[in-house]
């Protein structure tokens, strides 16, 4: 009555046994292995089973239903040889079921990588790619911003860094249509452009998982195309970084729009540099020890104390270089007439990399 019981409770999964009840009455009359084809089929019954969706416990719980209620009997037929055979099965049904499985896993984390590339670079047909997003929690009818962060090492989705800020995310705000993912070795994450806590907290986050990696936030942009523009932004505000030497853990890119408007005009903003700093190559040592002088100046907010200090430089020294600057270029950085040509020239300078680079 037991064994009816435990039949009972596995009823539905026939298909998945289908050959076991001869299998282990075979194997155990002459305590062989199974045989290759034998292992085969279990294997193949499991992938089966896996791509169904059933749970392999329940499997594992038919199997062994199955085990008591067809238990081979018979002289020579030994308890240890009706285990063997039932474990060789049960094995080879597992090894099937997780192989099925893995596959459906490679599956899918190709088809997430196709997604974030389709939705980062928009290459994909937008209503299409506003239907994938679905699957994945967002809604790209809404504004959507883009936060990207950047740290010593180059990060995959396997990352333990990742793992860790995606575990500080879902903790404090559960999923809420909230995308993290990698890409160039970067960690990337989406959120509702509503939600600026969700940004600012990936960047706390991001920040001290990379051991003081800086974050860069696009501004929200509305559908999908708004988040490809999210994207660029938050890539471009590290570029500015790289090129201006800006080493704010935070980077908005609403905060910097100033500097694509200054480069919008490469050749006007090559001729301002030309025209106000070109004169410094005339000094010993070249332009560049007075570009810095410039840079750090305008940098301490135009106080020449600090100025120096960060140059390791004495307040005299420095005094003397601000004159030699205004005597090359006939433009007083002290002189607030004088002083936007010239910090503007300076921005210019270092966005184009000059004297480095010839303009």
């Amino acid at each position: 009555m037991a064994v009816q019981d435990v039949s009972e409770r596995h009823e539905g999964y026939e298909a998945y046994l289908e050959g076991y009840a001869r299998v282990l009455a075979d194997a155990s009359a002459t305590g062989r292995r199974l045989s290759r084809e034998e292992l085969a089929s279990r294997r193949a019954l499991g992938e089966q089973a896996a791509e169904a969706g059933i749970g392999l416990r329940a499997l594992v719980g038919a199997h062994m239903a199955a085990t008591q209620a067809h238990w081979p009997t018979g002289s020579g037929v030994s308890v240890d040889d009706v285990l063997s055979a039932a474990t060789q099965a049960l094995d080879a049904f597992a090894e099937g079921y997780e192989r099925a499985q893995r596959h459906a896993v490679r599956q899918e984390e190709a088809a997430r990588r196709e997604f974030i590339d389709d939705l980062l670079y928009g290459r994909s047909d937008l209503g299409r790619l506003a239907q994938r997003a679905e699957r994945y929690g967002l809604r790209l009818s809404y504004e959507h911003a883009v936060a990207v962060a950047r740290g010593p090492a180059v990060y995959d989705e396997g990352d333990p860094v990742l793992r860790e800020v995606e575990r500080a995310l879902i903790g404090r705000f559960g999923d809420r249509s909230i995308l993290l993912t990698t890409k160039d070795g970067r960690l990337v994450c989406v959120a509702p452009g509503d939600q600026h806590d969700v940004l600012a907290h990936f960047a706390k986050q991001a920040f001290a998982a990379t051991g003081g990696g800086q974050v860069a936030i696009g501004r929200p942009q509305a559908g999908p195309a708004g988040v490809v523009q999210s994207y660029e932004e938050a890539l471009n505000a590290l570029d500015l970084a790289d090129r201006l030497e800006l080493d704010d853990p935070v980077l908005r890119a609403a905060d910097l729009l100033v500097y694509p408007v200054l480069t919008r005009d490469r050749q006007a903003m090559a001729d301002l540099v030309e025209s106000a700093l070109g004169p410094l190559r005339q000094a010993r040592g070249g332009a560049q020890p007075l570009l810095d002088t410039l840079t750090a100046y305008f940098d301490s907010g135009c106080v020449s104390a600090e100025a120096a200090r960060r140059l390791s430089l004495s307040v005299r020294a420095f005094t003397y270089r601000l004159e030699r600057i205004n005597k090359l270029t006939g433009a007083d950085p002290s002189d607030p007439v004088h002083r936007y040509t010239l910090q503007t020239a300076v921005i210019g300078a270092r966005l184009l990399d000059w004297p480095t680079k010839p303009l």
